[in-house]
C-alpha cells in the first residue's frame, strides 16, 4: 500500500502542473488541452461506445499475436538451448532478424498480408517473439550442470530432463520473456495501427490528429498507458497464483 501511495505522488504532481499551465494558458489548447478537455473527451468516448469498440479490437488483436508468439518462441527456445548443432547455425540469422523492428517491415508486411488482421498479428508477433524467444534459449542453456547429471546418473531421458530439471531452472527467465513480449506486443500493436488501420486505438488517435483534436490524441495516449499497466498487472498476479516463489522474487 505504502508502494502505490509513493509512487502515485509523481503523477499527482504532473497533473497539477499540467492543470496550472493549461489554466495559465502558457500554451493554445490546440497544442496542450486542459485535463479538463481531455476528460470530457474520454467520457463522450466511453459514452458513445467508441472507445470500447476501438479498445475491444486492440486487446484481442495483442492476444492472439502474443498467444501465437509464446507458443512458437518458446518451443524454439528450448530447442536452441538444448541443442547446440542448432544454436550455432542459427544464431546468426536470430541475431540480425531481432536487431530489425517489426515497424521496419510494415511496408513490405503491407504489402504480402495487406491491411487485414494478419498484417497486425505478424507486426506483433514479431515484436514479441525474439524477448521470449531469447529468454527461454538463455534460461535452459544456463541450467546448471550438475543438476543435468544428477538427472542423467537417475536415467531421466531427455524428455524428462526437460521437464524435471531445465524448464523449472529456466521459469524466471521464461516468465520475464513473457513478461517482456507482452509489452513490446502492445507498443507493436500501436505503431501497426497508426499506419496501417481502420479501427483500434492506435486507428484513434490518427484519426484525431487528422481531425485536429488534441484532446482525443492525449485521451487515447492515457487509454494505452492505463491498459498497458493494467494488462502487466494481471499477468503478474496471475503467475503469482501460478508460481508461488516468484511472489518472493
Amino acid at each position: 500500500m505504502k508502494r502505490i501511495r509513493n509512487g502515485m505522488i509523481l503523477p499527482v504532481l504532473l497533473l497539477l502542473l499540467w492543470y496550472i499551465i493549461t489554466r495559465m494558458q502558457v500554451f493554445s489548447p490546440y497544442l496542450l488541452p486542459s485535463p479538463g478537455m481531455v476528460w470530457d473527451a474520454l467520457t463522450e468516448l466511453a459514452a458513445s461506445g467508441e472507445l470500447a469498440k476501438h479498445l475491444s479490437i486492440s486487446l484481442r488483436r495483442v492476444f492472439f499475436g502474443f498467444l501465437l508468439a509464446a507458443f512458437t518462441a518458446i518451443p524454439l527456445g528450448i530447442l536452441c538451448g538444448r541443442s547446440r548443432y542448432f544454436y550455432t547455425y542459427c544464431w546468426f540469422l536470430l541475431e540480425f532478424l531481432r536487431h530489425v523492428p517489426p515497424l521496419a517491415a510494415i511496408p513490405l508486411i503491407i504489402l504480402w498480408a495487406g491491411i487485414d488482421e494478419a498484417s497486425k498479428l505478424t507486426i506483433i508477433f514479431l515484436a514479441s517473439f525474439f524477448p521470449l524467444f531469447l529468454n527461454t534459449c538463455s534460461g535452459i542453456r544456463n541450467c546448471d550442470p550438475k543438476l543435468l547429471e544428477v538427472g542423467q546418473s537417475l536415467g531421466f531421458s531427455k524428455a524428462q530432463l526437460i521437464r524435471h530439471i531445465q524448464l523449472p531452472a529456466a521459469l524466471e527467465a521464461i516468465v520475464t520473456g513473457l513478461q517482456l513480449s507482452l509489452g513490446y506486443s502492445w507498443r507493436a500493436l500501436i505503431g501497426a495501427e497508426l499506419i496501417a488501420a481502420s479501427a483500434g486505438i492506435g486507428y484513434l488517435i490518427l484519426d484525431a490528429e487528422e481531425m485536429s483534436r488534441p484532446d482525443i490524441v492525449l485521451a487515447g495516449m492515457l487509454c494505452i498507458g492505463i491498459i498497458g499497466s493494467i494488462l502487466d498487472w494481471v499477468f503478474l498476479h496471475i503467475l503469482q497464483h501460478l508460481i508461488p516463489w516468484y511472489q518472493k522474487k
